[in-house]
């Protein structure tokens, strides 16, 4: 004679299964969004708010901090990310890409000498790092506001080391030179950006402006 399910056995696997739920559900969560892949799709603001939230639980979370710098300069709350990177770089870690976020924080503030100490940090601490380019462009920028020709010209040549194909700094590199009274190289740097992109208007001015002065 089969023996019946013990009826104790079958209650309590009813109480489980209310408890978890459907099987298939087990473990089953919304994933959490990356702010990184949120920040790289120029979903800015989305960013912001997940590195927020990130650092809401886990206040020593550097990765979140670092994005979080970079959202907040795309967004052009510049203010905000020299806040939160400098608390990062204090409380945190000193970490080279935080120095750059600092760094590019203060320049948009007009801070010059602070934005070139970070870059100039950063550069030192990861001179591999992929944004020592534009680190260098941003020297190169702030030399130009200064009226320091000849640095604007190492810095901006520095960068088109990394990226000989930006025009629009190959068009500043012509600019800085023309400031500093260096016509010939100056029309080289313009002729290299029409080179590049023909139509690139800044360029263009430039040149005439250099052709009529050599002549």
């Amino acid at each position: 004679m089969r023996r019946l399910p013990d009826p104790r056995i079958a209650f309590l696997a009813l109480i489980l299964a209310l408890a978890t739920g459907p099987a298939s559900d087990l473990g089953a969560q919304t994933p959490r969004p990356d702010a990184l892949k949120l920040y790289r799709e120029g979903r800015y603001e989305e960013s912001r708010v997940q590195c927020l939230q990130e650092i809401s639980q886990d206040p020593a979370n550097i990765e979140a901090y670092v994005v979080l710098g970079w959202s907040l300069v795309a967004l052009g709350r510049h203010a905000d990310a020299e806040v939160y990177a400098r608390k990062a770089y204090d409380e945190v870690r000193k970490d080279p890409r935080v120095m750059e976020t600092l760094g590019e924080a203060a320049y948009f503030l007009g801070k010059n000498d602070q934005a070139l100490r970070w870059f100039q940090s950063y550069i030192t601490a990861l001179p591999e790092g992929s944004r020592v380019a534009s680190s260098y462009q941003y020297m190169g920028e702030i030399y130009i506001r200064t009226s320091r020709w000849g640095h604007a010209d190492i810095a901006l040549r520095t960068a088109l080391q990394f990226e000989p194909s930006n025009a629009r700094w190959w068009a500043r590199l012509g600019y800085a030179r023309e400031m500093g009274g260096d016509l010939r190289y100056s029309l080289e740097a313009y002729d290299a950006a029409l080179k590049i992109n023909p139509g690139l208007t800044d360029a263009q001015l430039g040149r005439d402006r250099v052709s009529k002065r050599l002549r």
